[in-house]
């Protein structure tokens, strides 16, 4: 049912939120008093023909909505799910028509963008709006089924009907797609052979390009990185010299910090933390040498398989990271020729099922 109707600058109304309640409601007023503008504004709000007059003087805009309470299992409802919109809230519904005073017109279901079309198609079935002459609307063959339907109380069986409409429409979308695959693998049969074959031997992976770019990259600059170690390493004091004396230098004062007064503690705690650091930078600086040992055969084949990856790539016309999906599809095309066909017999033998054929 109609709970509410919000105007803004239609006609004469510059703002006007009337609620509605159960029950026959009764809007009186001599000619002229606006009860032509009310059913304008709601025909507008479901679907009528927008028009710039429309909008009060001096707007930009005019704006109605129009909310209504509904059962869950409304055929509107059902027609917003079937065209893809996903428009229930708690029952309510709201449509909302914005007309512009240059013309243009937009329309909104539950804050959804919708079409003038699936506003109209919605409206007829949430309300009728009857006036002089409206009995020739039953002269429109578009409604006669639906009318004869809801008479019928035939919603369970038109839901069954729909539902086997669309099976059967996959089942032949299915069908053509698994004939056009048989019939274009067949076409390409050399060039599928081909092209299964050299990326099988190829065995392109997940994220390789990175991973082999990375590395690359990595060897390019091995020898910058080793270097830098190598001075590292050096400040150090590779040889070991820089260690000894320092630990000479620690045993010497330890011997003499307990005369010291405890003067000598703090120096002997820091000499000692410098070895225990310098220790681990040393076992760092061998750790990461290893890493960054310059090896040509190395770099020369990670670059190898890079090029070739690319050069597939550029070949097939994809992405490398596409590569493998582009492979399980050609594996795919090529099992469809070699079984011959047979998905494309499962599906036809299919087709009778439920009475209806492909």
């Amino acid at each position: 049912m109609l709970t509410a109707l919000s105007i803004r600058d239609i006609v004469l109304i510059e703002k006007l939120d009337l609620s509605l309640a159960r029950g026959l409601t009764v809007l009186t007023g001599e000619t002229g008093a606006g009860k032509s503008i009310l059913l304008d504004s709601l025909g507008l709000a479901l679907g009528a023909r927008g028009d710039s007059a429309l909008v009060r003087a001096g707007a930009e805009k005019g704006v109605v909505s129009a909310s209504f309470s509904l059962p869950p299992t409304h055929a509107a409802f059902r027609h917003l799910a079937e065209q893809g919109v996903d428009a229930e809230v708690d029952g309510e519904l709201v449509i909302r028509r914005i007309q512009q005073a240059d013309g243009k017109s937009r329309a909104f279901i539950n804050d959804q963008p919708a079409s003038l079309n699936l506003v109209r198609q919605i409206g007829w079935l949430l309300a009728e709006i009857h006036g002089q002459h409206d009995d020739r609307a039953l002269v429109d063959v578009a409604r006669h089924r639906a009318l004869v339907d809801a008479f019928g109380g035939h919603d369970a069986l038109l839901a069954a009907v729909g539902d086997a409409w669309k099976a059967w429409t996959a089942a032949r979308e299915a069908l053509a797609d698994a004939r056009a695959r048989v019939e274009k693998a067949e076409a390409d049969r050399d060039y599928l052979e081909h092209a299964t074959a050299e990326l099988r031997d190829l065995d392109p992976q997940e994220d390789e390009e990175e991973t082999l770019a990375a590395r690359r990259q990595m060897m390019m600059n091995a020898e910058q990185f080793a270097a830098a170690l190598g001075e590292a390493k050096d400040a150090l004091g590779d040889d070991g010299t820089l260690e000894a004396r320092l630990n000479l230098a620690l045993r010497k004062l330890e011997r003499r910090k307990d005369q010291a007064m405890g003067k000598l503690d703090a120096v002997c705690g820091a000499l000692d933390r410098v070895l225990v650091e310098m220790a681990e930078a040393g076992r760092a600086l061998a750790s990461a040498s290893r890493d960054f040992v310059y090896d040509p055969k190395v770099l020369e084949k990670s670059e190898e398989r890079l090029f070739a990856l690319r050069a597939a790539a550029r070949k097939y016309k994809v992405q490398v990271g596409e590569l493998t999906a582009l492979r399980q599809r050609f594996e795919e095309d090529m099992q469809s020729l070699a079984d011959g066909g047979s998905n494309v017999k499962k599906l036809e033998k299919g087709r009778g099922a439920g009475g209806f054929y492909l």
